[in-house]
């Protein structure tokens, strides 16, 4: 695997906003009609790489946007998405959901006091000693969460 980070289409992924046509092209690869809802959300969505968003964040970005969404309708197309395979859904203390548009296995910096969630570079953690799975299961992958809080001032 490379430092590149690419989308369920394998495109590397890129700082900038993806065009209308190109979301059309994610979603109808993952098999989801391409709604005026889950266009105008996946425009906000997948424009950066690595994308680290909660449900109630892209429901105020797309109301500040002009767009008339629900939260229901902006959770029930988060996890549309992630059923599809365009973001890896991660759970932070039962309390707190992040959708991520980096759908390779990755791990994460969580800033406590922020709710901030960062990606940790690539190589930088290494996970041994994994138990066997039961029979007939298999890991798919490891979710790797390293809490930072401030660092006490000299």
């Amino acid at each position: 695997m490379t430092g590149q980070v690419h989308d369920a289409l394998g495109h590397e992924a890129r700082g900038m906003p993806r065009s209308e046509a190109e979301i059309v092209e994610l979603l109808r690869h993952a098999r989801l009609r391409p709604t005026r809802q889950r266009l105008a959300l996946g425009a906000l969505l997948f424009t950066d790489h690595g994308r680290h968003v909660t449900a109630e964040l892209l429901h105020a970005e797309a109301v500040a946007g002009g767009e008339r969404v629900s939260l229901a309708t902006v959770y029930n197309t988060l996890h549309q998405f992630r059923r599809a395979g365009l973001v890896r859904e991660l759970a932070i203390d039962g309390t707190r959901t992040y959708f991520d548009t980096n759908t390779s296995n990755h791990s994460h910096f969580y800033v406590e006091q922020d709710g901030k969630l960062m990606d940790i570079p690539e190589g930088s953690i290494r996970v041994d000693g994994l138990p066997k799975p039961p029979e007939g299961m298999r890991i798919s992958h490891v979710d790797v969460v390293v809490r930072l809080v401030a660092a006490p001032r000299d």
